[in-house]
């Protein structure tokens, strides 16, 4: 658990965010600006929701064939629905 959390720091600290950004709120972000976001930025974002919506009890394991799935389905619902809010996409797509 501890290397896994020194990696995503590791990470978040070296990742190409953008400049005026030292925080990023996710209630705020639409599916059209995740879409447009940088592929670092995209895959931080991933790497967060999927340790937010997994269960409390699970295994620390970043299974990241499940991440690239659920990517997928991810663009997929922001690309038909561009004006939803992220945590709205990430609801239907991650949520139970």
């Amino acid at each position: 658990m501890k290397k896994l959390s020194a990696l995503l720091i590791a990470i978040a600290l070296y990742a190409p965010l953008p400049a005026r950004a030292q925080q990023l709120d996710l209630a705020t972000i639409t599916c059209k600006d995740f879409i447009a976001s940088d592929k670092a930025t995209i895959g931080l974002i991933l790497m967060w929701l999927e340790g937010y919506y997994s269960d409390t009890d699970a295994k620390p394991i970043v299974d990241f064939d499940k991440m690239k799935s659920d990517g997928g389905k991810l663009g997929d619902y922001c690309g038909k629905n561009p004006g939803h809010s992220l945590i709205t996409a990430a609801d239907e797509v991650f949520g139970p």
